[in-house]
């Protein structure tokens, strides 16, 4: 159940950080979606792995929305400088 979660999670943090971040990263709500799954997923694993704080265990859990959006952020950033172009 929790990688399931965690792509729910994904979609709407994925939202979520596009709505926090707006910008030019290119690619439109279908590659923010997209890396906002990538997103949870890398938010859930720095919860389970450095902070300890457990897996997803119920949708309204403030911590795991927490780790979703932190990690869709991350990662939007990440893509937004990889694609970048120079001027």
């Amino acid at each position: 159940m929790g990688i399931l979660t965690w792509i729910l999670f994904g979609l709407i943090a994925g939202a979520i950080a596009k709505m926090i971040m707006p910008g030019t990263q290119g690619g439109g709500w279908l590659i923010t979606i997209i890396l906002g799954i990538v997103g949870a997923f890398i938010g859930g694993a720095i919860g389970v792995y450095i902070l300890h704080w457990g897996d997803v265990t119920s949708f309204w859990n403030p911590r795991s929305w927490i780790l979703a959006i932190g990690g869709a952020l991350i990662v939007l950033w990440i893509y937004g400088m990889a694609t970048k172009k120079s001027t």
